[in-house]
């Protein structure tokens, strides 16, 4: 029987029955009712490459089962797995708790996320080495030695992108790279200003989406949950500069130009402005080149990011039309393979064996189409 990720088994059940072996931490447990009053458990398991949901009815044995489990416990589900437009449905499922040798596996990640995780560290810890500010510079740099551990745990969301353990550095590394591309199309950005606000325009969510040092399950936090992720960031920032402003690391910042004050000023919008709107949760609208593009930065990775797992997740209705995945607004179509010119397919003509060449037919307009 195969073994696979979350990811994977969202990828490659559907209606028919798969049987497989995953490895996945439970990361809630919540008592419902259905309509007509019947109860029922609704199971969230977590892994390295995301979650999923699955229901336990009261007639069933699960139901029973689970009630004995605890929130955090490992385990190993065996079942023959399916998928369909409520989600992953598993028949004669069997679990039992992971052994310490396979705790440890698990709890490493599966080799693709480690890899890719590890890629985006090291291309946040060069932007951030870039920067030619002396307060930005230190600025990163002393966010990175404060909150690395928690920061590389978060998630970027609770469920629409990047909604895992280590989401959050894929989400900034991704828009880094997108910031580096517009700098050079747009060169009156404020490329210093741009990237530190990239790396700490989420840092609330090492509250609102944080996971613990040994399992895939997000936590409720209070903190999170009562201010959100801008208040949050909007703290943190300020905690950051105020340490920095009474360290040895501020000496020679009064001369600097522009001022320091105004810079920490700056930080804070990117923050306070991500979101766009008032609507979307942002306190302020941006009001500076670097808040619009760090705004549209910010939006495309996350569209982006849920275009691809749409793809992935989404049943096919007919070739190449998908069924529409929340939170997108409709169902994708395939998208258009890029042209790839095809190899030569008879012998070179004159041109290329001495001869003259002849020009290529031109058509006139109407020819095209007949």
């Amino acid at each position: 029987m195969q073994a696979l990720t979350i990811t994977e088994l969202k990828a490659t059940t559907s209606e028919s029955e798969l049987p497989a072996i995953l490895d996945a931490q439970l990361q809630s447990r919540i008592a419902k009712t259905t309509r007509s009053n019947k109860p029922y458990l609704e199971l969230t398991f977590a892994d390295a490459t995301g979650s999923f949901t699955l229901k336990a009815w009261s007639d069933s044995k699960l139901f029973a089962q689970a009630g004995e489990l605890v929130d955090g416990a490992l385990l190993r589900l065996e079942a023959d797995w399916s998928q369909n437009e409520y989600g992953i449905d598993a028949k004669r499922l069997k679990f039992r708790p992971l052994r310490a040798d396979e705790r440890e596996a698990f709890l490493a990640g599966d080799e693709q996320t480690r890899q890719r995780q590890t890629r985006a560290w090291e291309m946040i810890t060069a932007c951030c080495g870039s920067l030619a500010d002396p307060r930005l510079h230190s600025f990163c740099r002393h966010f990175l030695a404060e909150f690395g551990d928690r920061f590389r745990r978060a998630g970027a969301a609770r469920r629409n992108h990047h909604a895992r353990r280590g989401g959050l550095i894929e989400h900034v590394a991704q828009m880094m790279r997108s910031a580096e591309a517009l700098c050079g199309v747009y060169p009156e950005l404020n490329r210093d200003l741009l990237l530190a606000g990239v790396l700490v325009h989420d840092c609330g969510k090492m509250w609102e989406n944080s996971y613990p040092e040994d399992g895939f399950g997000q936590i409720v936090n209070l903190h999170g949950e009562m201010l959100g992720h801008i208040p949050l960031g909007i703290e943190v920032v300020n905690k950051l500069w105020r340490e920095l402003v009474d360290s040895p690391a501020s000496r020679g910042w009064l001369e600097l130009d522009p001022p320091s004050e105004v810079v920490r000023l700056h930080l804070l919008h990117l923050v306070g402005s991500h979101h766009g709107q008032h609507e979307f949760g942002s306190p302020v609208l941006p009001r500076t080149p670097e808040a619009y593009a760090l705004h549209y930065i910010d939006n495309l990775d996350a569209k982006l990011e849920m275009v691809k797992d749409a793809y992935r997740n989404a049943a096919e209705l007919a070739d190449g039309i998908y069924d529409r995945q929340f939170p997108l607004p409709v169902g994708l179509v395939r998208p258009l393979p890029a042209f790839e010119a095809a190899a030569p397919s008879r012998p070179p003509g004159p041109a290329a064996q001495g001869g003259s060449a002849q020009a290529p037919q031109t058509l006139q307009p109407g020819e095209l189409f007949g």
